[in-house]
Formats: structure tokens, C-alpha cells, sequence
């Protein structure tokens, strides 16, 4: 739910990351402001609920499909 108030602020970002989130805007139709606040939101969200990040996951499963069989061993 976006704030009826905004406040101003400045950063930099890489400009992969700004060309990406233009490229998302657009192909939703939507201002990038709105886009940067949601995904700002969701960061916030995510860290607030002790989340863990995308890259631990994606280890955790490689290790899952690589280590299965021993990991099935080692529960019995």
C-alpha cells in the first residue's frame, strides 16, 4: 500500500540495475517510482521475517539434487 505521502531522497544504483528496473516499468506500464517502492517494500519485508537470501536457497537446493542419496543415507 503506497504512502499518500512521499519523501524525497537520492542514491545510485549500477546501471544494470536501473536499466533492468526501467525495462520492468515499462513492460508493466508503470512508473518506475511505483516499482522501486514495491520492491523496496518487499526487501524490507523479507529481512524483517529473517528470510533467507536467494543464493543461500539455491545452494541449499543444489546440495539437495547433488547430495540426495547420501542425505537419505545418513537418515536412516
Amino acid at each position: 500500500m503506497p504512502s499518500a505521502t512521499r519523501e524525497k531522497f537520492s542514491s545510485q544504483a549500477a546501471p544494470e540495475v536501473l536499466s533492468a528496473l526501467r525495462k520492468i516499468a515499462e513492460s508493466e506500464g508503470r512508473p518506475i517510482q511505483e516499482i522501486l517502492d514495491e520492491a523496496l517494500r518487499e526487501y524490507i519485508e523479507r529481512k524483517e521475517k529473517g528470510q533467507p537470501r536467494r543464493q543461500a536457497m539455491d545452494a541449499f537446493a543444489h546440495s539437495l539434487s547433488e547430495f540426495d542419496q547420501l542425505y537419505r543415507e545418513l537418515a536412516k
